[in-house]
């Protein structure tokens, strides 16, 4: 059976306007931006190191104040101003910050405690959070007693017993290994959906990003370059970056020549290029758009490296006068090191790059 969850049902929309960040030095943390979050969505913000992520995130915290002009509002009310605790916020550090000297049931509760609950208010959210988070029979042990997953379900309890109206999670998966990363990312989308609040999730890792959130927010130095689910970007980037950041792509440059001609070279033979693309002077490919075939007359390579991964095979090609191209497989894929094979792409799959002439 389901249990109830044990924050508010009515979830609360956030609306980011022309939200920047001037740091005293005149450092730009994060120049103007927009976005909408809709109630009970997980959205995460996704970037490099220094893109303006976690600057965003301590601007919905009440962390850090905004420049003039900025507006955030939380449902019908300016927060802007507000000081962080009055936002009705949660938040999930990196770190936990869980209290070493207290329970498991302690730290849970500590944000009620402090807010005058009575005792058995505590006790009921912190039995109806346990049972959420799967933390059965660990109720008396200590933070040093847990394992880190278990110590970040430890941390977002904490986080959602105080009923928030918004979830902030900043970079909540760094510590662990990447083995537990990827058994916890699933684990952590279904909770946020079970407790169905607003939250804001912000990563530098993709995988994680795509696992967990229903839209992606990706930033680059102090901008947000576009917003959507993941397959969305990742099929349909608005910008080079967000094509690279998001999976592997190989460039393919077209000399003048071949921009005249309205053909894309591969190695020894040429694809005509798709109207959209024409006046692009580099394309894009992902490795799993290209489909390798028996020669057949067409485009050819030799296969230079195969690389077995477990469930796909990366193989790296050589053509003739162009720089290599990266190809992924199924696993079972028998071509091998020195083998010459026909390529075949589908035209729409390509990816538009960069254009010093019509980019912006």
């Amino acid at each position: 059976m389901e249990l109830e969850s044990p924050v508010s049902t009515q979830s609360t929309r956030i609306e980011i306007t022309q939200c920047a960040k001037t740091y005293p030095d005149g450092t730009r943390g994060l120049l103007p931006v927009d976005l909408n979050i809709e109630a009970g969505e997980v959205v995460a913000l996704l970037g490099p190191s220094g893109c303006g992520k976690t600057t965003l995130l301590r601007l919905l915290a009440g962390l850090e104040t905004a420049d003039p002009g900025s507006r955030i509002l939380f449902g019908d009310q300016d927060v802007t101003a507000l000081p962080a605790e009055k936002r009705g916020i949660g938040m999930v550090f990196q770190s936990y910050a869980l209290f070493p000297q207290m329970t498991v049931e302690a730290n849970i509760v500590y944000g009620l405690k402090i807010r005058g609950a009575s005792a058995d208010e505590c006790r009921r959210t912190a039995g109806t959070l346990i049972d959420l988070v799967r933390l059965n029979g660990l109720e008396k042990k200590r933070p040093t007693e847990l394992s880190g997953g278990q110590r970040q379900r430890v941390a977002l309890a904490r986080a959602v017993a105080v009923k928030p109206r918004v979830l902030l999670l900043d970079e909540p998966m760094a510590a662990l290994d990447a083995k537990l990363k990827e058994s916890l990312r699933e684990e952590l989308a279904e909770l946020l959906r079970r407790l169905g609040i607003t939250a804001v999730h912000v990563t530098h890792d993709q995988q994680e990003a795509m696992a967990i959130a229903d839209r992606l927010a990706l930033m680059e130095a102090g901008q947000i370059m576009q917003v959507g689910t993941a397959e969305s970007l990742y099929r349909n980037p608005a910008h080079p970056f967000v094509a690279r950041f998001l999976g592997r792509v190989n460039t393919l440059a077209r000399s003048s020549e071949d921009m005249a001609a309205g053909v894309i070279r591969l190695g020894n033979g040429a694809l005509a290029c798709p109207g959209h693309l024409r006046d692009r002077n580099e394309v894009m490919l992902r490795p799993e758009d290209i489909h390798l075939v028996a020669p057949n007359g067409g485009a050819t390579a030799r296969i230079a490296r195969r690389t077995f991964l477990g469930d796909r095979v990366q193989l790296q090609l050589e053509l003739e006068g162009q720089p290599p191209l990266m190809v992924e497989a199924h696993g079972l894929l028998a071509y091998a090191p020195g083998d010459i094979v026909g390529l075949e792409i589908d035209t729409e799959r390509l990816l538009p790059a960069r254009n010093d002439a019509t980019a912006a």
